[in-house]
């Protein structure tokens, strides 16, 4: 069934009244829409729009739950905080439920959070009667005045859903209860349609056997992310973007990595809880603003390039490691120590060299914490350097690449539930290493500007394994033949934007 709601006109009998009938508030109906799902898909659909205002507008970041209570428990009919409404009663209807929630926004800067008391009405009804479902927003707001920029310029918005059992067939419509001396606008007009084309493309989804197949928040909660990652943006974003020194876009990649520091920080805040910091390394760091953020809150740590970059001469801060002070940013190759001596004899332009001078082998202090940001050819490393120098991880892969450094494109999922798309394969292939390197590990969609947004953090081991059984393994992926020679070349190419 398509979007094609249905306007009231202006003078158009009100669908839902207050009582006692001398009151003297309107709910005015705008529009209202067809609908081929019934009650219980209505009230799963609106569940989830309460407890994620963030689907209906990109200004809101998500709601938090103040309180809940049954119908029968809620018994306030005066405000018990400034501007809170009280409950209103409607002719025909029984109270469900009530709940306050706090709806977060953004731009924290702008915009203050707005709470908001959702209402859940029924009505009872007998065989073949029409059964009807009432959800109603309250913003804790006297005056239009005191209205955010993200919440309509209304004192109330009323959602019906009337359903037919004996036919089949409903109806969604929408309802403003205006504030005294306003009325209905172009702007009200279009948020209208906005919302009940989202109750309807939810509904259909679910009508239609749809399953949520990106999951967030599994590993760090929203809430502290978010917050997080609201404070660190305040603090850095307007700087970081202004002397920007590289050719790349800064808003992509200041905001992804004030969005990737948010989830460290939060993630080391519950793995550090009870023991210090070990320090961290990024491999591949790229302009080193995410080694930047996470040192200047206090996470000391380094990182390393094939190539140094512009942003360094503004980022490179010294830090001290193992007793010893450095920069934190360092132009070093890294060539894993498992990678064979005769590998590493020529270069594909036949000079030889074996000096150590700016080669990095790989092996890190234990416990230190390997961050791979889409670090390309280093990606299937990470949890192979990570188990032989037990270092717990997070890896975000990008682009395909294989252990000898090679571009190649992974073989699909064997989970044929999944996309066999280019990045799809390359995040179970790399999953699977991952695991056969003897890691539990928890996958995590980051909330970062970017496409390639899938996090893999291994912060638990599932078994020990030996350099043996590493060496072996690396030689199921394929091997290593070539990798010193690719990597000799990323010094000498231009930089990329990471």
């Amino acid at each position: 069934m398509g979007f094609t709601p249905k306007e009231f006109g202006k003078d158009a009998e009100p669908l839902i009244f207050e009582v006692p009938s001398a009151s003297s508030r309107r709910w005015s109906p705008v529009y209202w829409h067809p609908c081929a799902f019934g009650p219980g898909v209505f009230a799963d659909v609106m569940s989830n729009l309460v407890k994620n205002p963030n689907i209906n507008t990109t200004w809101l970041f998500r709601a938090d739950i103040v309180r809940e209570e049954d119908g029968g428990s809620c018994t306030k009919t005066r405000s018990a905080e400034p501007d809170e409404p009280a409950i209103p009663r409607f002719d025909g209807f029984t109270l469900k439920r009530s709940l306050v929630r706090r709806l977060i926004p953004r731009n924290t800067t702008r915009d203050k959070p707005l709470d908001q008391t959702c209402l859940t009405y029924e009505t009872d009804s007998g065989d073949g009667q029409e059964q009807r479902s009432l959800v109603v927003y309250l913003p804790h707001a006297s005056s239009v005045d005191d209205m955010p920029f993200y919440h309509p310029d209304v004192q109330g918005i009323a959602f019906l859903h009337a359903w037919n059992a004996a036919t089949s067939e409903g109806t969604v419509s929408l309802s403003y209860l205006f504030f005294p001396g306003t009325a209905m606008s172009a702007k009200l007009m279009r948020t209208a349609l906005n919302l009940l084309s989202v109750i309807q493309k939810h509904g259909n989804g679910r009508l239609t056997g749809y399953v949520k197949r990106v999951h967030h928040d599994l590993v760090v909660p929203q809430a502290p992310f978010q917050n997080r990652y609201t404070a660190l943006k305040e603090k850095y974003a307007k700087q970081l973007v202004k002397n920007w020194a590289e050719s790349t876009d800064p808003k992509k990649h200041v905001f992804e990595d004030l969005g990737i520091a948010a989830f460290l920080i939060e993630l080391w805040q519950e793995m550090y809880a009870d023991r210090p910091f070990p320090g961290f390394v990024d491999i591949g760091c790229g302009n080193g603003l995410l080694v930047y953020i996470l040192n200047r809150e206090g996470y000391w740590g380094w990182g390393f390039d094939a190539r140094s970059r512009k942003s360094w001469q503004l980022f490179n801060n010294r830090v001290d490691i193992g007793g010893c002070e450095q920069d934190a940013l360092k132009q070093l190759v890294l060539v894993p120590s498992v990678v064979k001596a005769d590998e590493e004899a020529s270069t594909t332009d036949g000079s030889s060299g074996s000096s150590a001078d700016g080669i990095h082998d790989g092996t890190f202090a234990p416990g230190t914490f390997i961050i791979s940001n889409h670090a390309d050819e280093l990606t299937p490393w990470t949890p192979v350097l990570a188990a032989l120098s037990h270092c717990p991880f997070l890896m975000i892969p990008c682009c395909s690449h294989n252990l000898t450094g090679a571009k190649f494109r992974p073989p699909p999922p064997r989970d044929k539930t999944k996309s066999s798309s280019t990045y799809s394969s390359l995040l179970a292939w790399v999953e699977d290493l991952g695991r056969d390197c003897g890691w539990a590990l928890e996958t995590e969609m980051l909330r970062i500007p970017s496409t390639r947004n899938a996090a893999l953090v291994g912060r638990k081991a599932s078994r020990e394994v030996s350099r043996e059984e590493v060496e072996g393994i690396i030689e199921r992926y394929g091997g290593t033949e070539g990798f010193y020679a690719n990597a000799i070349k990323l010094a000498n190419t231009v930089p990329r934007g990471h």
